[in-house]
């Protein structure tokens, strides 16, 4: 699963902007046009799991293609090929409706619980030059006051230990994911009538999160997607100055081989967030940069999102047309109006506040990554919504009186 989600997320992506752009021609009511638009959606993911499944191989990440071989060389592309289309059909699954939600948001809320899981509770033990202690920040915690003398001292070490996962990245975890579902709850609620029903009144919510978990997603594709090319880039060129400037890559393993690859210079490093708090206040430049990067990539992804996906302000007042929906106290003729003054900040507000929460995370040490707990919160959230709405509606799920 080298490549995880990053094909169909990368396809999805490139599908949505080209009928956002009206390079093709998309009728989102029209059934037919939904089907196709999936299936080329696939097609499309299919296409980039093969190409990316090839480029991982050609830059020398198995190890130098000369020495693996030719066999070896297609074995491991043809491996790479057949998990992406596992996901691929997983996803599939999902959408025909086999579950709630996405498959996308599911895997990716799997693996990010599962890290922070880990990171927590792991019973892995490794000696970092004071004796065997837990990986996990819990079990470390309760290891270290029991087996250390000086308890000021263990519950010093619990706390901020470096180079593994400590009780304070843990509370700063909880901290952010409790922040994450506060925020989620803003919304502002327009007041509606219904002209098909003689006048009934309801609400359409506008959320601080409008556009949802998708700024966060588009960001993360992004920028793996450029940490890849980097990484290529530079397996086969690391002298030329372009490719040095885009990135320089150093492994963590001892003696540079044998870890994995974290970026060193270059732009990659400084839209990667940093380590620690610590290494914020050793290089304040590279903070402000992902700073800047993580708000104003996320700002402008999420006006882009409401533009290519729907949900802007020309296509919900259709949508409201098409439905009878009028807002109360308003005509109809200035229902654009009124929303225009909601949706487009919701969206580029919202996008802001998930990067500002994203960097706190990682300024924190949160455990796994800022990006990774504002997804796994803002998809967890989903999921209960799709999970309340589907029993409101007497779904499958509520047959069983779940």
């Amino acid at each position: 699963m080298e490549l995880g989600i990053s094909p169909i997320v990368t396809s999805g992506l490139v599908m949505q902007l080209l009928a956002g752009a009206r390079i093709i021609d998309v009728n989102y009511n029209s059934k037919e046009d939904r089907v196709l638009f999936s299936a080329a959606q696939k097609l499309v993911g299919i296409g980039i799991t093969i190409a990316q499944a090839v480029a991982y191989v050609m830059s020398g990440s198995y190890g130098d293609v000369e020495a693996l071989g030719a066999g070896n060389a297609v074995l491991i592309i043809a491996q790479l090929f057949c998990a992406g289309l596992i996901v691929l059909s997983l996803d599939e699954v999902l959408q025909r409706g086999y579950g709630l939600g996405s498959g996308i948001s599911l895997f990716i809320g799997t693996h990010i619980c599962e890290t922070i899981v880990w990171k927590a509770f792991s019973p892995t033990t490794v000696n970092m030059g004071k004796g065997k202690e837990f990986e996990g920040a819990v079990l470390a915690f309760f290891h270290l006051l029991f087996t250390r003398r000086n308890k000021f001292e263990a519950l010093r070490e619990a706390l901020y230990r470096q180079n593994l996962p400590n009780m304070t990245n843990l509370m700063a975890t909880v901290l952010i994911f409790l922040a994450a579902v506060y925020f989620q709850g803003w919304r502002i609620n327009l007041p509606v009538t219904y002209q098909k029903y003689r006048g009934a009144q309801g609400s359409y919510p506008i959320k601080l999160f409008y556009t949802g978990n998708m700024p966060i997603i588009l960001q993360t594709a992004l920028v793996s997607n450029l940490y890849f090319i980097s990484q290529m880039l530079y397996e086969r060129a690391p002298s030329n100055m372009l490719v040095r400037a885009v990135g320089i890559w150093k492994d963590t393993g001892a003696d540079g081989v044998g870890g994995h690859l974290i970026p060193a210079s270059g732009i990659a490093y400084y839209i990667s967030p940093p380590a620690s708090f610590a290494e914020v206040l050793s290089d304040p430049f590279h903070a402000l940069f992902y700073l800047a990067f993580m708000l104003t990539s996320c700002l402008l992804l999420s006006k882009t999102w409401i533009e290519v996906s729907g949900q802007s302000v020309k296509d919900v007042g259709r949508e409201f047309r098409e439905k009878g929906i009028t807002m109360k106290g308003y005509r109809e003729a200035s229902l654009s109006l009124v929303l225009s003054r909601y949706i487009p900040i919701a969206a580029a507000f919202g996008g802001m506040c998930i990067g500002a929460l994203t960097v706190i995370a990682d300024f924190m040490g949160a455990l796994g990554s800022g990006t990774g707990i504002l997804l796994s919160v803002l998809i967890i959230f989903d999921f209960y919504e799709a999970f309340t709405n589907e029993r409101r509606e007497g779904g499958p799920l509520g047959a069983f009186g779940m």
